[in-house]
């Protein structure tokens, strides 16, 4: 069993997504049928569905369709998403939604969060720290309060950062060691250029702290068109080096990995690049115990 632990849905029809203009295959909905469609013919069995907007009503939308999860798609019938024929039921076990963590209560707003349908499905809080102009947005007063409520109400946070931007992250996943970090896409590596360094420094160095976990996803779109297994190698060698098969999860980040590859091709490419290190103990911890521990999923 497997849990993708970061996909997304969303339908630019009922929300604006200014993020997809530059991405026309994209720009069209995506459910969770559709992502049950893809995922389930590789032995998907639950998912964390993980924020993209900057948007409260998003995130309460998130929650109410995870109290309704356990999607099941016609045997036999492709999703609108493209995926791999085939049917079966992925649960929506757990929901990164989006709080304002400048904001003045976002210890309230969790709480309000979990007196919603689906509310008990709040699994971690996330925003586009990535779109952020300033790289040391993290780093600010403001910013590192909000953290602090995220951590006191028992929730991990997920980085969405650039490479340009772990310096502020090593900072303050340093400072703020009771909060659990989930570092999203591996800080979104320069794969396509092939450089190592300094992200495998950062990478070690940001390892050294025992709360914070990564996720082997989102590789496949930092690599260039025509992308070979081979690319990936070494970036997934610093991890396991760097983490260890405690501190490490899959995740998928269906559909944007269609930009670059199916969602059977991210799968066996992150088992096959996993598997020359990890035992088969080791591997379900990545592929399903992890997730299920750190996002404290039912």
């Amino acid at each position: 069993m497997i849990i993708d632990a970061h996909h997304h849905v969303w339908d630019p029809a009922s929300r604006r997504h200014a993020w997809l203009e530059p991405f026309p295959a994209l720009r069209r909905r995506f459910d969770l049928r559709d992502f049950a469609q893809a995922a389930a013919p590789q032995g998907v069995a639950a998912g964390v569905l993980v924020q993209v907007l900057a948007d409260p009503a998003e995130t309460e939308e998130f929650l109410a369709m995870a109290a309704g999860s356990g999607v099941v798609p016609e045997s036999g019938s492709a999703g609108r998403g493209g995926g791999e024929r085939g049917g079966g039921a992925v649960a929506t076990t757990g929901v990164v939604g989006w709080a304002d963590l400048a904001g003045p209560d976002v210890a309230g707003e969790i709480a309000r969060l979990r007196q919603l349908p689906g509310g008990d499905r709040l699994a971690g809080i996330r925003h586009l720290v990535q779109d952020e102009p300033d790289p040391d947005w993290l780093d600010r007063p403001e910013v590192r309060r909000g953290l602090r409520a995220v951590g006191a109400a028992g929730l991990p946070y997920d980085l969405l950062i650039r490479p340009v931007q772990l310096s502020a992250a090593l900072r303050v996943t340093s400072d703020l060691d009771s909060v659990g970090f989930v570092l999203d896409h591996a800080a979104k590596p320069p794969v396509a250029a092939g450089r190592l360094q300094p992200w495998a420094a950062q990478m070690t160095e940001l390892a050294a702290r025992p709360n914070v976990t990564c996720k082997v996803s989102g590789l496949v779109t930092e690599a260039a068109a025509g992308w070979r297994p081979g690319q990936f190698a070494a970036y997934v060698d610093v991890l396991v080096e760097s983490f260890g098969p405690g501190r490490l999860m899959f995740g998928s980040d269906w559909p944007v990995c269609t930009l670059a590859a199916s969602y059977g091709q991210v799968v066996a490419l992150a088992r096959d690049l996993l598997s020359r290190h990890l035992s088969p103990a080791q591997l379900d911890a990545v592929f399903t115990g992890n997730a299920r521990s750190v996002y404290r999923l039912p």
